[in-house]
């Protein structure tokens, strides 16, 4: 730099600020005219053959096709979605790593653990949300319970007799069956199981009376026959099981559904997030994405992904609800 411009510069600190963010802002618009110029990264927060490993990668191979580049999965399991959050909250925000992100990491998280090593609202930018997980409320085949009413009635008559399957007391089916007890007045004893599989199987066998499991799960006994469906734990029904009731159906208000959105690092510029909207609304659209997604489990919107301020505003209303359903619970942060 010449002698004369140190000097301008010198004089006229604010002429040097301008002047950089200018740069800065050329940079960042060249920066996403060009992107993607190498392969995209998913950091998935759980392990391969997961739940939200098989629908990243159904979502990611779409879009090679439509970024004409690659999309990595890097699976980052451990410490209740912790370590692949962590992860991706400390990636560059290039806009060539991303969040493919559970309900769990972003809005139960928060009220379930003490210290939690990033923020899900101050670390993140929000880019679409991408599909719910819906869980089922299920007993044992011979069950006399022919509905949640039923079911809900048949306790109240021998309260603590039902055993209650579910993956952990403080995952998403544990407060999901401390909230049925609450909102329905039950007793359901509840039941965790470090391996699922081995819940889904006591209800299959009958030493569980009740399960609550994801759909991608427990689809195919269903269908078997081997249990019996009697909700959905949530506020509207599914169109894999448009048979089975919704459990807000007889439970005003239940809605405990789990769901997935794809995250960038805070700070990620905002045209990259925009296109990265936009590709996964069309690989969303995809025939193949639309027929495959509700045989796992998944329900996608009819309409498009929405925009990223209305991913913003969904994950709000999350943090909000989660924070009021743990109060009303008590379950304490640990």
């Amino acid at each position: 730099m010449s002698r004369s411009l140190v000097f301008t510069f010198g004089l006229f600190p604010g002429l040097a600020l301008g002047l950089a963010l200018g740069l800065a802002g050329s940079f960042a618009c060249a920066q996403a005219q060009t992107w993607p110029a190498r392969p995209v990264t998913f950091i998935v927060s759980q392990a391969a053959g997961s739940s939200p490993d098989v629908m990243a990668r159904l979502v990611a191979a779409r879009l090679e096709k439509i970024l004409g580049q690659g999309v990595v999965i890097d699976n980052k399991p451990g410490a209740g979605n912790v370590i692949g959050a962590q992860a991706a909250a400390r990636a560059a925000p290039d806009g060539y790593s991303f969040f493919f992100a559970t309900s769990a990491s972003l809005a139960n998280n928060p009220f379930m653990m003490k210290k939690l090593p990033y923020d899900p609202v101050k670390d993140f930018t929000p880019v679409a949300l991408i599909t719910r997980s819906n869980q089922l409320i299920v007993v044992h085949k011979d069950a006399a319970a022919k509905s949640l009413a039923e079911l809900i009635a048949f306790d109240k008559t021998q309260p603590g007799k039902y055993s209650l399957a579910v993956d952990g007391p403080r995952n998403l089916a544990g407060v999901t069956a401390q909230a049925l007890n609450f909102m329905a007045g039950t007793k359901f004893v509840m039941v965790p199981y470090a391996n699922i599989n081995s819940g889904v199987q006591d209800v299959l066998t009958g030493r569980a009376e009740v399960g609550i499991f994801s759909i991608s799960i427990i689809e195919a006994h269903v269908r078997a026959g081997s249990v019996r469906a009697l909700a959905v734990a949530a506020d509207k029904r599914v169109s894999a099981l448009p048979e089975v009731p919704a459990a807000a159906e007889t439970i005003p208000g239940f809605d405990f559904s789990g769901w997935f959105m794809l995250m960038a690092p805070a700070g990620a510029p905002r045209d990259i997030v925009g296109k990265m909207n936009a590709a996964l609304d069309e690989a969303l659209k995809d025939a193949q994405v639309r027929e495959m997604a509700p045989k796992l489990g998944y329900e996608l919107d009819p309409r498009s992904v929405g925009t990223p301020e209305e991913a913003a505003a969904f994950l709000n209303r999350q943090l909000a609800f989660w924070e009021k359903t743990t109060k009303e619970l008590g379950i304490e942060p640990e």
